[in-house]
């Protein structure tokens, strides 16, 4: 008799495209309008199909001009003489038209992105919503926010996102500003345009005053030019270690304030007394949520040495559930990688870990035809010599370490130039406490990973980058 398989078959259930409306251009959003760019424009297209979405204006530095011109009129004029409840009800207003715009956003985002969007319904959209709530409810507060009786704002905050959270990454850097009583110029990632730009009609159907959000999209040349325009007071950049340092160079010298949230090589350290069925969803969460493409990545794991066959043989189980395809699938786990030259990075840095002797092992999976793919994969064998344990890879790839003692563990897991998180799976409350104190890492999560909540500072050490995002700590950096 044959045995029945056990495994479920899921039906397909495909949102909807209907409810997004994409154009077949967009210019730049400067003072409160569209306007066509001065420069060239390129094409963004889908990761997974490779379908050309939209034409995008390309910003140069004429444009970049024009926008940090009238953010500083926006500046002078309305936005630093208005009270920080007015400003509030702007931000509560913005935070509500997300919330009701919320599936549109989520549609759109996992179309132009890649990514699940049961992650974008879940987790990115209702985040968005909740920063702009939070920091509306500070923008009538912040002289008790700790930085002085009567703090002011910088004037025009210049800010460039990446592409891996391309609505969220916008909500950290324009709320706080917006907050503090400064203008933006913000530049989109080149290969995730789309909600900033549908970010930008929010601001018209809220009313927001023209030029205090100003959207530019472009490629580096765009934001070398936003971030070196004398007039921009304040720089704020998520991206690549590289890029951040080239920004720090360039605004050396200068009275500028700069916050830099970088990359990231994170260790997820599980002991042997951790409740294991949770690590491995931790784990799990930890690289493949959003493809692997987070700064905070648990793309290191220490487990230690007893647990160790236990713990791989619950993953490699677990990895088999994965589904990986359609993004606007809702029972996609692992979408699709976010462009061609990323899969490329992904795919180079895995060979060169077979190379190096560790042992790679990815559950099989039929990948679409079209578009960037890459199965969820972990190696074994790995020590701190290999270069798949010391570069960020920013994909669905984790490589595996033990370790013998808590010592071993903390020196392993700080064995990097990155700084930007951890991970600690134990039941004892005594030694996630001591962990977590020797541990150079700029956010720790116990018994749990990649939680955010914007009441929660959020930035690294080293070459993670410097300052914080979110919470009170959020602040600072858009306040003299």
């Amino acid at each position: 008799m044959a045995k029945k398989s056990t495994a479920f078959e899921y039906a397909p259930a495909p949102e909807s495209r209907s409810i997004v409306d994409i154009k077949p251009s967009y210019g730049l959003f400067i003072d409160g309008e569209f306007v066509d760019g001065r420069g060239k424009s390129f094409k963004t297209i889908s990761p997974s199909t490779e379908e050309v979405l939209a034409e995008i204006a390309e910003g140069d530095a004429a444009d970049v001009d024009l926008a940090v011109k009238a953010a500083r009129r926006a500046y002078t004029r309305v936005w630093s003489k208005m009270s920080g409840a007015e400003r509030g009800k702007y931000l509560f207003r913005i935070a509500r038209i997300i919330q009701e715009r919320a599936r549109e956003f989520a549609v759109l985002e996992s179309i132009d992105n890649g990514k699940p969007i049961k992650e974008t319904r879940d987790v990115d959209v209702p985040t968005v919503a909740a920063h702009f709530f939070y920091y509306a409810g500070w923008a009538d507060k912040l002289g008790y926010a700790g930085y002085g009786e009567d703090p002011q704002p910088l004037g025009v905050a210049g800010q460039v996102i990446p592409w891996n959270f391309p609505l969220l990454m916008l909500a950290w850097k324009i709320a706080p500003a917006l907050a503090c009583g400064n203008t933006v110029v913000l530049k989109p990632a080149e290969t995730t345009p789309l909600t900033a730009l549908l970010f930008a009609e929010v601001c018209q159907q809220a009313d927001l005053p023209p030029g205090v959000v100003n959207i530019l999209t472009g490629a580096g040349e765009t934001g070398r030019a936003i971030v070196s325009h004398p007039d921009v007071n304040k720089v704020a950049f998520t991206g690549s270690t590289d890029v951040g340092r080239a920004i720090a160079k360039a605004v050396a010298g200068s009275d500028k304030r700069v916050t830099l949230e970088l990359g990231g090589k994170a260790a997820n350290i599980v002991y042997d007394d951790a409740p294991v069925d949770q690590a491995v969803e931790g784990i799990v969460n930890g690289i493949f949520f959003n493809q692997g493409h987070v700064c905070c990545a648990g793309s290191r794991l220490l487990v230690q040495e007893s647990i160790a066959e236990e713990v791989l043989a619950k993953l490699k189980r677990r990895m088999k559930t994965l589904r990986v395809g359609d993004p606007l699938d809702k029972n996609t786990d692992i979408g699709a990688i976010n462009s061609a030259e990323q899969l490329a990075k992904i795919r180079e840095l895995s060979e060169i870990g077979e190379a190096e002797g560790a042992e790679r092992w990815a559950p099989k999976c039929d990948l679409p035809s079209t578009g960037f793919w890459f199965p969820p994969t972990i190696f074994t064998g790995v020590s701190q010599a290999h270069r798949i344990a010391r570069e960020e890879i920013f994909g669905p790839v984790l490589s595996v370490l033990t370790f013998r003692t808590p010592k071993e563990a903390v020196e392993k897991a700080n064995n990097t130039p990155f700084g930007l998180s951890a991970g600690i799976w134990t039941e004892k409350g005594s030694l996630i406490l001591w962990t977590a104190s020797q541990l150079r890492a700029g956010v720790v999560w116990s018994n749990t990973f990649n939680r955010f909540d914007p009441a929660s500072p959020f930035g690294g050490y080293k070459e993670s980058g410097y300052g914080r995002e979110g919470g009170r700590h959020g602040l600072e950096a858009y306040l003299r």
